[in-house]
């Protein structure tokens, strides 16, 4: 209860003294502003973002740098593997998962660390969280991986 914070005498005198939040009249709220307008504009826009993205990434992350000298071959491999198209599409999406959930790591990492480059424990929390989201799409990839080549390769 705000009474207990700031103490009996503050807790209600702001509402009592017709005191209003600070407003900027005929302004939008920052975030219409920040908002696109649609169309082919936006669709250009998006697409320039998500290849700043990616550049990013392979600039500055080595955790993604790693990642894609995985991928890359696998992917490779994957058009070779005599398997069925739903079976290929499928080690192709847990590739891509892969970096897909290190780009979403990388994103909490950097907005954590413009915040505040202290140590603090729900910083750590973040990061931590970000990087076992990681992991385990790594054993989902693997996991995924191996029962296709186990059902294509194993011993029948």
């Amino acid at each position: 209860m705000a009474s207990d914070f700031w103490g009996p005498e503050i807790a209600f005198a702001l509402p009592k003294q017709g005191v209003k939040p600070l407003s900027m009249p005929d302004e939008k709220p920052y975030g219409e502003t920040m908002k696109s307008k649609g169309g082919l504009t936006r669709l250009i826009n998006a697409l320039r973002y998500t290849w700043d993205g990616l550049r990013a990434a392979a600039k500055h992350e080595e955790a993604f740098k790693q990642e894609l000298m995985v991928v890359v071959p696998l992917s490779i491999v994957a058009w070779f593997v005599p398997v069925a198209a739903y079976e290929r599409a499928l080690l192709f999406a847990v590739l891509q998962l892969i970096l897909i959930v290190e780009l979403i790591n990388s994103a909490i990492e950097a907005n954590t660390d413009h915040i505040s480059l202290e140590r603090h424990p729900l910083a750590k929390r973040a990061k931590d969280m970000g990087s076992a989201a990681v992991f385990l799409t790594i054993v989902i990839a693997v996991s995924t991986w191996a029962a296709v080549l186990w059902n294509k390769f194993g011993p029948n």
